[in-house]
């Protein structure tokens, strides 16, 4: 079961120039549509001079939330390269916007291409791009007798307590990577003899 995927940490830019062109490319961390819009506002507000701001976003670990935005240039030059790097460097939960201000000369599709896949690579090389591994929440209470027992069983494993509260009942609040849930749930279960709960 895949519980990692790849991201940038922080947002990057990278620059590309061509025939008096200046194209900016901006990526961040997104993880909804809503966090794509406020990006696109603040790098607009920024450069409210410019010609056009293309962008793509892959969100999800499915593949299947995406957009490419031409914003005004011809068909499939901007967009779709930008989405393309974002692919190639194997990323999820990206955003890449370019802004591009147009320099007097047109650069024909192919150049056009070629400076929003450049200028986009450009950011991401820049990037920290690291790996984020998946986890799911859970809400566990048992009997305090059985802490002891819980404890050692989470020690062993190297699971990770978020919080925990000790009085008639034992309450902890965990994180458990995705691949390990099953064998966390069936184990844990079996030693308090309730059912674990995933948040």
């Amino acid at each position: 079961m895949k519980d990692t995927y790849l991201t940038i940490e922080t947002p990057s830019i990278g620059e590309y120039k061509e025939k008096g062109s200046k194209f900016i490319a901006y990526t961040f961390p997104v993880y909804s549509e809503e966090e794509v819009k406020e990006c696109l506002e603040v790098v607009k507000k920024e450069h409210f001079k410019a010609r056009h701001y293309c962008y793509a976003y892959r969100i999800g670990l499915d593949g299947k939330r995406f957009r490419a935005n031409d914003d005004g240039e011809p068909s499939g030059t901007a967009g779709r390269p930008i989405l393309g790097q974002i692919d190639s460097f194997g990323l999820a939960n990206v955003l890449s916007i370019v802004v591009r201000y147009f320099g007097g000369t047109k650069l024909g599709t192919s150049g056009l291409k070629r400076a929003y896949k450049e200028s986009t690579k450009d950011a991401f090389q820049q990037a920290q791009i690291v790996e984020k591994i998946i986890e799911d929440q859970f809400h566990v209470v048992f009997d305090y007798v059985a802490t002891s027992d819980v404890m050692n069983f989470i020690k062993n494993e190297g699971f990770k307590i978020l919080k925990a509260s000790y009085e008639n009942k034992t309450t902890l609040l965990m994180t458990i990577r995705q691949s390990d849930v099953k064998r966390f749930k069936e184990t844990l279960e079996k030693i308090i003899g309730v059912k674990v709960n995933q948040l």
